[in-house]
């Protein structure tokens, strides 16, 4: 993240109103950008709603579908850099855990477990990490640090999900 880009972003009047994507994109540091904007195409393609807020830590992206009413993921600033939260539904079935890079299996690890926290919940994420189940809390499961590492494995997941929301649109 760039710290100059983002001030600017937060302090500026004529960027209070509406945000668009290129101010998002701009304020993604350099290394990660391509990622930010070809995550954004492929949620573009598959019909996905972006809004984008300004908040403490930065700009807040988030892309839900029109038609399911479900986030599916939030870009998010934070002091360790770009995060991207994803929202899937049943991801032991569709992800692969296994040969994740260390980073992201502490990522897991470490989010909380869930405990319906409302009526509302969805009640969590439910997967298998290295022989071990989980159950984790919807809202911070999916959480991880965009990196080299990170940035395939979040882009193979987030194509999985848009064709699944694809298919259930197209079979209802």
């Amino acid at each position: 993240m760039k710290p100059l880009d983002q001030e600017k972003y937060l302090t500026n009047s004529n960027f209070m109103a509406q945000y668009k994507i290129d101010d998002f994109i701009k304020a993604v540091e350099p290394a990660h950008q391509t990622f930010a904007k070809s995550t954004h195409e492929v949620l573009a393609i598959g019909s996905y709603k972006v809004k984008i807020e300004s908040k403490a830590s930065g700009l807040f992206v988030s892309y839900s579908h029109p038609k399911t009413k479900r986030s599916l993921l939030n870009f998010v600033f934070r002091k360790s850099g770009l995060l991207v939260r994803l929202y899937p539904d049943n991801a032991s079935t569709r992800f692969s855990m296994n040969n994740l890079p260390a980073s992201m299996e502490e990522e897991l690890i470490k989010a909380p477990d869930c405990k319906m926290c409302s009526e509302k919940c969805t009640k969590g994420n439910k997967f298998l990490l290295r022989g071990q189940a989980y159950d984790k809390c919807r809202y911070n499961s999916f959480l991880f640090v965009v990196t080299e590492e990170s940035k395939p494995i979040l882009t193979e997941w987030i194509e999985k999900e848009v064709k699944k929301v694809q298919n259930e649109i197209i079979n209802q």
